[in-house]
């Protein structure tokens, strides 16, 4: 599929028109301090520990695993951690889908938990499920700032510089 330069403006538009007719809140966000990235590349198995948290009572457990892959890689722009989710995590639902989704990413790719990046992974894990659902990856980057949840929805997501 060809790349439309306007799609990332009709995405934000999109998101926002969805925050405003659902409300925004800001909890959850913030510069949670976490290690440093290693700027080399790599490349993570799919060996995984069970969720550090059992699901509460009624809630559906997602079938697992929700992503498929978290492998660093060198950009223009800095480093991107690619996060491709499988098919279930595609269509997970439940409200602690996101958690567990997370949880697979950092065993993935454990030097991907510093600021900011969850804020982007749960920006995709919202909006960019519905908008293109069918990316191949979500790219997270280290190097974007923490920005508010209204600012990461008006900048697709990729708050601070252009999509990688």
């Amino acid at each position: 599929m060809p790349h439309d330069p306007a799609r990332p403006l009709l995405a934000a538009a999109a998101l926002l028109a969805i925050a405003a007719a659902t409300g925004c809140s800001d909890a959850g966000t913030g510069p949670d301090a976490g290690p440093s990235v290693d700027r080399t590349t790599s490349s993570s198995s799919r060996d995984l520990p069970p969720p550090a948290t059992p699901p509460t009572p009624g809630t559906p457990t997602p079938a697992l695993p929700l992503i498929a892959s978290a492998t660093w890689a060198d950009s223009d722009f800095g480093v991107t951690l690619k996060v491709a989710p499988t098919p279930a995590g595609r269509e997970a639902s439940g409200v602690q889908d996101a958690d567990a989704a997370w949880r697979e990413v950092l065993a993935l790719a454990p030097d991907g938990d510093t600021p900011g990046m969850r804020e982007q992974f749960d920006c995709h894990w919202t909006w960019a499920r519905i908008l293109e659902p069918d990316k191949p990856t979500w790219n997270l980057e280290p190097w974007r700032p923490v920005v508010a949840d209204e600012q990461m929805l008006a900048e697709g997501c990729n708050p601070g510089g252009p999509e990688v």
